[in-house]
């Protein structure tokens, strides 16, 4: 089982809920591949209900997000193929946050050239602006090029050493 941060697996939660997790584990966010949607944070829960199926809560990395109707659709498909019963709900308060990356997410993140949010804290949007480093060359004369990268939650950074254009996720 991946390190899923916030959430995962209750300890000794029964085999069909194991089953589920691990399903899900597999499933790719489609903006960012490297990452799975549990690695992400964007799986909340994952319960049995009254009846017997799997309730699967996944929240958007925001609510706008594109990819939901995606992400939704690739985890109906993973639990499914998992023999799976389920029913997938989206829910958008609270609102996803950075802070729900595992630090496996966050390895697989640095290991591609984006570089993840902080583990703790967050970035403000009022503080001055921050040294990012670069995760080509590790140089911090980096500058923000545009507030919007190749993804809504990832804005474009260029190294000034470098010259090498990367992508920094948002925190929010």
């Amino acid at each position: 089982m991946p390190d899923a941060g916030c959430w995962g697996p209750e300890p000794g939660a029964d085999t069909l809920l194991l089953t589920a997790w691990n399903a899900l584990a597999e499933v790719m966010d489609p903006e960012i591949p490297v990452l799975s949607v549990v690695d992400l944070g964007v799986v909340r829960s994952v319960d049995r209900q009254t009846d017997g199926r799997i309730a699967v809560t996944v929240t958007p990395t925001y609510s706008g997000c594109p990819a939901t109707g995606v992400i939704v659709l690739d985890v109906e498909t993973a639990l499914a193929r998992a023999g799976l019963d389920a029913v997938v709900r989206v829910v958008i308060a609270p609102p996803w946050t950075t802070d729900w990356i595992s630090e496996t997410g966050r390895a697989k993140l640095a290991e591609v050239g984006i570089v993840p949010p902080p583990a703790s804290g967050k970035r403000s949007l009022t503080a001055p602006e921050e040294s990012i480093a670069c995760p080509l060359c590790g140089s911090t004369d980096t500058a923000q090029i545009s507030r919007f990268g190749s993804t809504a939650c990832k804005a474009l950074h260029r190294c000034n050493a470098c010259l090498e254009p990367f992508d920094v996720f948002k925190c929010h």
